[in-house]
């Protein structure tokens, strides 16, 4: 018999009205009125289209790409401002830099928006619908801001989930569910169906996604050619093969924590800082990635951050090789006056500009032999299967 794999799941990560929330947050006093990113904030008569619109802009039929004019004409009150591409870029990267916490498998469609496959990651974090609660909890504290998340086993699925539940949603769409699910969706949900589409489906008699599911592909084809047909059929059927594509141009991999309470304890810090250097060398090796420079990020109980980072001699992708200078900068950052309250590491990723050695050291291959073992076990049996004994002590 033959085994199959376990369904995929997939995350689609939406942050709600991104630009209009940027703002809210950055002037509470905005909070509950309709703001309209995307004009000039003397009057909201000028030239251009609506960037964003709050949920209160949206009340009164303003949306994104709408004319500025006719935004105003709908709700003359609302507060108009101009877009700041760089306050959003800044806060997209944190946002990002969240998703980057769970899988390597990141792909970034917009500047708030992406998919995440989570699938190797269940054993580490939990399942999807855990996972995404996370995810809002951590995009709500650390950025004020909220997501709306959807669960499924492909991006289509996802996509649709993420959007039924706005503002700060979550809508979890089961593999054995997938069918019950979308049958009583309009047939505009499908990707691809626009204006002429609706009008082909509505010759057929369908207007839900589970009427299209019943017809015969043959009939799906005669209507709309080939690949359309084809298309409509297995989208209608919950099929959607496509990967989560990761975005190429990352630059750096890493893993935090914020404890639950505030650490005096010297020994529980160091133990975690292994824990999150073991993970972020996981994820290194995952995705076929080695780092060049150590960061680490440490923040005490009254919220001083301090950063320290160090280059290691070769591009390295194992806790042996990296542990020691992540310690070495713990020691640096840490006075031992202050709880700790969050620490982090992360690695900058080697751009392939100084060449590799042809050969490694033994021990150095030894040791990648050894942690990709390690890395299938935890894959298949969890992260509790193999375990270090404790960071070294330091030698006086």
């Amino acid at each position: 018999m033959r085994m199959t794999d376990p369904p995929r799941t997939i995350l689609h990560v939406d942050l709600d009205a991104f630009y209009a929330a940027v703002e809210v947050r950055d002037d509470p006093s905005l909070a509950g009125r309709p703001v309209v990113v995307g004009a000039d904030p003397r009057g909201g008569r000028g030239r251009g289209v609506v960037a964003a619109a709050s949920y209160e802009a949206r009340v009164f039929g303003i949306h994104s790409a709408m004319p500025i004019s006719q935004a105003y004409r709908r709700c003359p009150h609302a507060v108009y401002v101009r877009p700041r591409m760089r306050r959003y870029s800044e806060v997209s990267a944190r946002f990002m830099a969240i998703l980057e916490r769970y899988t390597d498998l990141l792909e970034p469609l917009s500047i708030d928006e992406a998919f995440l496959d989570v699938t190797g990651s269940r054993a580490l974090f939990g399942d999807g619908e855990t996972i995404a609660r996370r995810i809002k909890t951590e995009v709500r504290a650390e950025e004020r801001v909220t997501a709306s998340i959807g669960v499924a086993p492909s991006k289509f699925l996802a996509k649709i989930a993420s959007d039924l539940r706005k503002p700060d949603g979550l809508v979890v769409v089961p593999a054995d569910g997938v069918s019950a699910f979308l049958a009583e969706l309009p047939v505009q949900r499908l990707w691809g169906a626009g204006p002429r589409a609706v009008t082909g489906f509505q010759q057929l008699g369908a207007t839900t996604i589970g009427a299209v599911a019943r017809l015969p592909l043959a009939r799906l084809v005669e209507t709309f050619g080939d690949a359309l047909g084809a298309h409509f059929h297995a989208l209608a059927n919950g099929q959607d093969a496509r990967q989560v594509v990761p975005d190429r141009r990352r630059k750096s991999v890493g893993h935090e924590t914020t404890f639950l309470e505030d650490v005096r304890d010297r020994a529980v810090a160091r133990q975690t800082l292994l824990a999150l250097v073991e993970e972020v060398a996981r994820r290194l090796r995952r995705a076929g990635l080695r780092g060049q420079v150590v960061h680490l990020k440490f923040r005490t109980a009254d919220f001083t951050t301090v950063t320290r980072q160090e280059t290691l001699p070769v591009p390295a992708d194992t806790t042996d090789a990296i542990w020691p200078v992540a310690e070495r900068l713990l020691a640096k950052a840490d006075d031992g006056t202050q709880a700790i309250r969050l620490i982090g590491v992360s690695l900058s990723i080697f751009d392939g500009e100084r060449q590799m050695p042809l050969f490694e050291p033994p021990n150095v291959e030894r040791g990648r032999r050894v942690a990709r073992a390690v890395d299938t076990l935890v894959e298949r049996f969890g992260p509790d299967v193999v375990a270090r004994g404790g960071p070294p002590r330091k030698r006086h």
